[in-house]
């Protein structure tokens, strides 16, 4: 059934700007359950420090169904899947809205995590298919994920003073849904044709791949356990540490929102920068700036908080496109799809931690501060990982021969 379905999605490309708006969509489904948490929570008779954990089931399947989503979208074609992406979210969050009990709630995030985890393996792919100006572009497609995780709060904080949680999660799985068939109706067919059959890997990846791919598997782990705290947690902590500022979740999450938003610019800069510059080189030095700021972070409240959280998420966010290009700089357009997979697989598995970690530390007595400090130990190893990724030749970049 999904073959003949997949025959007019064949050899279909589409538009950057509607591959951005779906990274928009994807984060920003994935993190209405970080606001409306404590909402649902009151409703369903749990803590905060409780529920959160009913969500980690999302972000498992979110990195765990990346390899099958890539898998699927070689068998059949990277357009259809990402066509199922938009109504496969959007039932979900209108599921997650008409719950009945946290067991259904929880089933319903699941779901959503299922159909979100398409976007990374097969969309990313879809947008560096084409070899120009790989990292201004990923830089560009950051944003607009990451607009989608300053969106979540700032919304979901809105919605939540109008109506209730359950609105949190109808409301945009609608607008999925119709997002869904304007995508579909935006394809049109690819220039580059599908992608050419895979050779052998020591034949078309570039020199010192296996090393740079270490690198990379060592930032995208500690780098994901950074992300899924710091976009999950931070709307919570302002409320929390920013009392003197504002005691309204509606301001709190605008203030976490304006950190999200004005960080997620970095990427372009980044972006910028890596196409002109050595990865390498950049990499160390965001890595650094994340070690320095988290635990900055840690040390401050009120609007001395703001200013910190703002420099710390600009140097978390301006890691994403870097590991991004250098992967296609490595790894030729045929392989891309299973290692981009694997790549969000690590990310987003270990970043499915930050739930039940952040549930156990909070339960055992501890504050959200430690939370901070411990990420800031754990960017460490994003240093290291910079230390670790060779410095690579022009010429031996893959992102410098046309797309397969």
């Amino acid at each position: 059934m999904l073959d003949s379905l997949s025959r007019p999605f064949r050899a279909k490309a589409v538009d950057d700007i509607y591959i951005n708006i779906s990274h928009f969509l994807d984060h920003f489904i994935m993190l209405i359950f970080a606001k409306a948490a404590y909402d649902a929570g009151r409703h369903f008779g749990f803590t905060y420090d409780e529920i959160i954990v009913y969500g980690a089931i999302g972000f498992v399947l979110f990195g765990g169904m990346a390899p099958v989503a890539a898998q699927l979208a070689d068998r059949f074609s990277r357009s259809l899947l990402m066509v199922i992406f938009h109504f496969g979210i959007g039932i979900g969050a209108i599921m997650a809205g008409l719950s009945q009990s946290i067991y259904h709630l929880a089933a319903a995030i699941g779901v959503i995590g299922v159909f979100a985890a398409i976007y990374h393996p097969v969309g990313i792919p879809m947008l560096v298919k084409s070899n120009k100006f790989i990292g201004y572009r990923l830089g560009v497609n950051g944003v607009f994920g990451n607009m989608g995780v300053a969106a979540a709060p700032l919304i979901t904080g809105l919605l939540l003073t109008v109506g209730d949680w359950r609105l949190c999660f109808i409301l945009p799985g609608v607008f999925c849904l119709f997002y869904g068939v304007a995508f579909a109706k935006a394809l049109k067919p690819d220039q580059d044709g599908p992608a050419k059959a895979r050779t052998s890997a020591a034949d078309s990846f570039a020199p010192n791949w296996k090393r740079a791919l270490a690198a990379m598997a060592l930032s995208t782990a500690s780098g994901g356990f950074i992300f899924g705290a710091m976009t999950f947690v931070v709307p919570r902590y302002f409320e929390i540490s920013m009392t003197n500022v504002s005691t309204s979740v509606a301001v709190t999450g605008l203030l976490a929102s304006l950190v999200y938003a004005v960080a997620s610019f970095s990427q372009i800069a980044i972006g910028w920068l890596i196409d002109r510059y050595s990865p390498k080189n950049i990499l160390f030095i965001m890595a650094v700036g994340q070690v320095l700021f988290i635990y900055l972070a840690a040390q401050f409240n009120d609007f001395a908080l703001f200013i910190a959280m703002l420099l710390a998420m600009s140097f978390v966010f301006g890691q994403i496109p870097i590991t991004d290009a250098i992967l296609s700089r490595y790894v030729p357009d045929a392989w891309r799809g299973r290692v981009f997979s694997v790549k969000f697989l690590l990310n987003l598995t270990i970043g499915a931690s930050v739930l039940p970690t952040c549930g156990l530390i909070l339960q055992a007595g501890f504050s959200m501060t430690t939370l901070f400090t411990i990420m800031s130990v754990v960017a460490i190893l994003i240093v290291l990982a910079a230390v670790i990724l060779p410095q690579q030749q022009t010429d031996q970049r893959l992102d410098h021969a046309p797309a397969e």
